[in-house]
């Protein structure tokens, strides 16, 4: 089905998986879905930041005042990036993966949690905050084992004191500088070199295999369907212009405007899990699956 000039105005979940078709489908996703996982989303329904500048990957690499800055910042905010569940959005794309209906999710999330509920085929574009990287040797090391070096690192920083904090989506968390100034940030143990999350910061580029699966699996899909992102940022926008180009229907559940709206044959303005949850019923219910 070709994608329509014009979007549908205020479609239903039958409409919208109509639109879909018999799939498998394309799912990308954004902040938006991890919202109801209480981990805030970068922008508000008009589409503006909502949180303080984040750190450019050069300023990181270029500074060992912005690795302190950073790295006390992530030690506060690991507390709700490593609580966060998935919630009912998450299970429901992983169940309709499991039916066939959803071939790949393609997400710029850092969270994991589309993992955590079960999604097999899942392409994280901007990689996951959950690992870290050394710059040197390349030796890879579980957040959580970063965790126990900085506390060891700064027996007097406990990240619980400072609850009332306001997190970001990217495990960020808005401390001020008094806070951060004589933060000690702990050398790999392996060679002594810089270590950093394995995340795309802003100001770096996604690595290209990770673009070229998901430019493919956008390819082999029927539709694109885009879940709680305003696609302002062009490393999730291009695939929406992809599959416009190729044809294919680009719908989208978001509350709040996207830059892909003129690409668009339908949006749903509601919240990301609960059109999710009622997306997989009216599948079921319709006996709609390809898979066994």
């Amino acid at each position: 089905m070709p994608a329509a000039d014009l979007m549908t105005p205020a479609p239903d979940i039958a409409t919208l998986l109509a639109l879909l078709g018999a799939g498998p489908w394309a799912v990308l996703t954004g902040a938006g879905l991890s919202t109801g996982s209480g981990i805030p989303a970068y922008r508000d329904r008009h589409g503006q930041w909502q949180h303080s500048k984040p750190i450019q990957h050069q300023e990181f690499l270029g500074s060992e005042a912005m690795r302190r800055r950073y790295w006390a910042r992530s030690f506060v905010g690991w507390q709700t990036m490593s609580r966060a569940q998935p919630n009912a959005g998450h299970r429901a794309i992983a169940q309709l993966e499991a039916r066939g209906l959803v071939s790949t999710v393609i997400t710029q999330n850092v969270d994991s949690l589309h993992h955590h509920a079960g999604s097999q085929s899942v392409i994280e574009l901007h990689g996951s905050i959950a690992r870290v990287r050394c710059l040197s040797c390349q030796q890879r090391y579980s957040r959580a084992q970063v965790q126990v070096l900085l506390q060891d690192r700064n027996p007097e920083f406990d990240p619980m004191l400072r609850l009332d904090f306001h997190a970001a989506p990217d495990g960020d968390a808005h401390l001020e500088d008094q806070h951060h100034a004589s933060f000690q940030v702990p050398a790999c143990p392996a060679c002594q070199g810089v270590m950093k999350p394995d995340v795309v910061f802003f100001g770096d580029n996604v690595p290209r295999d990770r673009v070229a699966a998901a430019s493919q699996a956008v390819e082999n899909a029927s539709a694109l369907l885009v879940v709680g992102s305003s696609l302002s940022v062009y490393s999730g926008f291009r695939f929406a212009e992809q599959a416009h180009r190729l044809g294919k229907p680009v719908l989208a559940i978001n509350q709040g405007a996207t830059r892909a709206d003129a690409l668009l044959s339908a949006k749903l303005e509601l919240d990301c899990s609960e059109a999710l949850a009622q997306l997989l019923s009216a599948s079921l219910d319709a006996g709609q699956a390809t898979g066994p």
